[in-house]
């Protein structure tokens, strides 16, 4: 993977991680009660499910990638 490639993988995975905060703000800060701070982590950690994706999908592609260029990464 190119480093510009890796390097943009990284930035949607954090602007999708800061979009999941702005939407857990925006819908349900303003109507917060006690059913809801309950709920929030639940809701907060459905939020960041896309920048989580995108994240574990740039370092399975990375570990590929080291993987296949430098041969076995095990060597004794």
């Amino acid at each position: 993977m190119t480093r510009a490639g890796s390097v943009l993988w990284r930035v949607v995975a954090v602007l999708l991680s800061v979009a999941g905060i702005a939407g857990f703000i925006i819908f349900f800060i303003p109507g917060m009660n006690i059913f809801w701070l309950i709920l929030s982590p639940m809701i907060f950690a459905v939020y960041q499910i896309p920048a989580v994706a995108v994240y574990y999908l740039w370092k399975k592609r990375r570990e590929k990638d080291d993987a296949g260029g430098n041969g076995s990464r095990d060597e004794r």
